[in-house]
């Protein structure tokens, strides 16, 4: 391990984790009482907000930032492993941070800045737990990794979720440029679930727990879900309160079950 970031102990290490996983319970449980008021969920008294541009682009950035950090500031210790990690890493938050805002249309309602807060100290914190265990530990290091099931598995999976996501946030996008009014999506797993775009991201993070196999990995994986679970199933319900003609076949987030 590198000493240059020695000050982060293991002890220190572990009680990061814990408080991720701890978070993930308390998100879980609180988004089935109070949806997180943006998007369809906007509502007022959350005090001041920010346009939904730079509101994505400060939440995400840490994810950017830190990761990188971790990565450039050991570089003369990256492997081909850690290197491969943090390509496929970029290859979310690169885009979520620098393109996806500019896709959203700017007559989309506001972001409160206590929200913006939350997501900006949460991907500090899911950035630190990843990047110090992946690119300062280098517990795999081992080309081998490269050709084991985990790997490629995670891998897989992490690609479906990626093309799942994206393919469901571009219909979306489109929705939107036809009118400011909010209308039924169709198309892609639209026709399945009220929302693929949350299915598709829990896809890619069950990928990078499983390609990663890692413990901070698989409390990103745990956080999503409990982050967008409780959303779907409340996006779900407002559309079909919104629209009478709503197609009763699609459920939530997982196609025939919920």
């Amino acid at each position: 391990m590198n000493n240059t970031f020695a000050i982060v102990s293991e002890l220190t290490y572990n009680s990061l984790i814990w408080l991720e996983f701890i978070l993930a319970i308390i998100v879980f449980i609180a988004l089935f009482f109070t949806p997180a008021p943006y998007g369809k969920h906007h509502r007022n008294g959350w005090g001041p907000a920010l346009r939904v541009a730079p509101a994505w682009i400060l939440m995400e950035l840490p994810a950017v930032v830190i990761p990188g950090y971790w990565f450039f500031t050991n570089l003369n210790l990256q492997t081909s492993v850690s290197t491969i990690f943090l390509i496929i890493w970029m290859s979310h938050y690169l885009y979520r941070t620098f393109i996806y805002p500019f896709t959203i249309s700017r007559s989309a309602r506001p972001f409160p800045l206590i929200i913006v807060l939350f997501g900006f100290l949460f991907n500090c914190l899911n950035g630190t737990v990843n990047g110090y265990y992946l690119f300062d530990t280098h517990i795999k290091s081992d080309d081998t990794w490269l050709t084991s099931w985990p790997f490629i598995t995670g891998c897989a999976l992490f690609l479906i979720g990626m093309v799942v996501n994206k393919h469901s946030e571009f219909i979306l996008a489109q929705l939107k440029k036809q009118g400011n009014d909010y209308q039924i999506p169709k198309g892609g797993l639209f026709r399945y679930v009220s929302n693929p775009h949350y299915l598709g991201e829990i896809i890619e993070w069950c990928g990078w727990a499983v390609l990663t196999w890692s413990i901070c990995g698989l409390a990103f994986f745990v956080f999503t879900v409990a982050n967008l679970f409780p959303r779907a199933i409340t996006v779900h319900k407002w559309y079909k309160n919104r629209f009478e003609e709503y197609p009763n076949e699609r459920t939530s987030i997982i196609p025939w079950l919920i």
